[in-house]
């Protein structure tokens, strides 16, 4: 096997991609901030324990293990950073009100989450806690939407499912919890074989109901509206109702923000992880065969390290976004400057960066070699000084 191969689902980013990707990380996390969220680094190493608890075995699955040498403990590289944002609110801030956090770092997979995923993605991400009214939800919905606004993707569309339908209508039931988590990927795929066969022994009227949550699959409002027609199917429970009302509020905050993002309704799309309470929302766009946005409720992550704390968010993968932008094809503007030892020279040059310019300095015998970078201007002396001038035609072109 050759030295210079990378493990299946693994690349290297390369510099135009490297710069799509840093100027959108920079870009949300500006956007972020400008809505109060404050930049969390949790480590990319933490106890198997710590990143367990309360998440549910499909992450359990998509983490890499090894053996910690100094303890003898089982250390995890992280699959996902929002168990780690959980315990910094409610174990290391610990504060009584609204907290708000993002982050950005890269996660490791031990298999690809769909199809043409990478297995090391760069994920960021926004997470709201201390707060469990819908106005929460609303408030990381339009953060989702302003984020998708300025990667400028086409055909967005946002579905929107809610976590505790399944647990509502099999309330009861025994052994409703294994149930439910056996249900998700069956639901997600709409495979209507497999969920047959999970329900067998389900009462009728629960498993016609689970039965018809992969046709409940459209636009929320009208006589033909999903949320119409599951009133119609559904059980007609205190926690169903309320479930379909909050998918409601949030696809009319979504119609009223006027970023021209349709809103969905999907009642059986389980997918991402297991640990969401309510609301779970996906953004998918042209281009993209996955979510390229995932988020939702999650009030029951942060029980595990001693102070439950609603909880609401959503992450992305920035490797995914870069790839799905285009390309400008506009090479940034730079000024070239000759190599030599002199001191007025090497004062313009620190000069003209420090004010952000880009300078780059020729090394002796790769004076007309191509960078990534358009030369529109050069650094010239008259012998006397140096002064900023505009390129010649052939240093435009190299």
């Amino acid at each position: 096997m050759s030295a210079w191969l990378l493990p299946e689902s693994i690349a290297d980013v390369l510099p135009s991609e490297a710069r799509r990707i840093e100027d959108i990380r920079r870009r949300l996390l500006d956007r972020f901030r400008s809505y109060g969220f404050e930049l969390v680094m949790p480590p990319l190493l933490e106890y198997a324990e710590s990143l367990f608890s309360g998440t549910g075995q499909d992450l359990d699955l998509k983490t890499f293990k090894l053996i910690d040498q100094s303890s003898g403990r089982t250390l995890c590289v992280r699959a996902d950073t929002t168990p780690q944002v959980a315990r910094i609110d409610a174990h290391i801030l610990n504060r009584s009100g609204l907290t708000r956090l993002c982050y950005c770092g890269p996660v490791l997979h031990t298999r690809t989450e769909a199809l043409h995923a990478t297995r090391d993605p760069l994920q960021i991400g926004a997470e709201l806690f201390g707060h469990a009214g819908v106005e929460a939800d609303i408030e990381i919905l339009r953060l989702a939407l302003d984020a998708l606004s300025m990667a400028k993707m086409r055909g967005v569309r946002i579905d929107l499912c809610h976590a505790d339908l399944l647990p509502a209508i099999l309330e009861g039931v025994d052994g409703a919890e294994s149930l439910a988590l056996s249900l998700h990927q069956a639901l997600a795929k709409k495979d209507k074989q497999a969920i047959a066969g999970l329900l067998v022994g389900v009462p009728l009227e629960r498993a016609q109901a689970i039965d018809r949550l992969p046709d409940l699959y459209g636009f929320p409002f009208g006589e033909n509206g999903v949320t119409a027609r599951a009133r119609s199917v559904l059980p007609d429970t205190p926690r169903i109702a309320a479930a379909l009302k909050n998918l409601e509020v949030l696809c009319q905050s979504i119609e009223a923000a006027g970023q021209g993002i349709a809103a969905m309704v999907d009642l059986a799309d389980f997918r991402g992880y297991n640990y969401h309470s309510g609301v779970m929302f996906a953004a998918y766009a042209l281009g993209s065969p996955n979510a390229v946005l995932r988020g939702g409720r999650y009030d029951n992550v942060g029980a595990v390290f001693g102070r439950q704390r609603a909880a609401t968010g959503f992450s992305l993968d920035l490797k995914e976004w870069a790839a799905m932008m285009p390309a400008s094809g506009v090479r940034a503007q730079a000024i070239k400057a000759p190599w030599a030892v002199d001191a007025n020279l090497d004062a313009l040059i620190r000069s003209l960066r420090d004010s952000g310019e880009i300078v780059v300095q020729a090394l002796p015998g790769h004076e007309h070699e191509e960078e990534e970078f358009e030369f529109d201007r050069e650094l010239k002396s008259d012998g006397t000084q140096w002064s900023v001038c505009p390129a010649s035609a052939m240093e435009k072109k190299q």
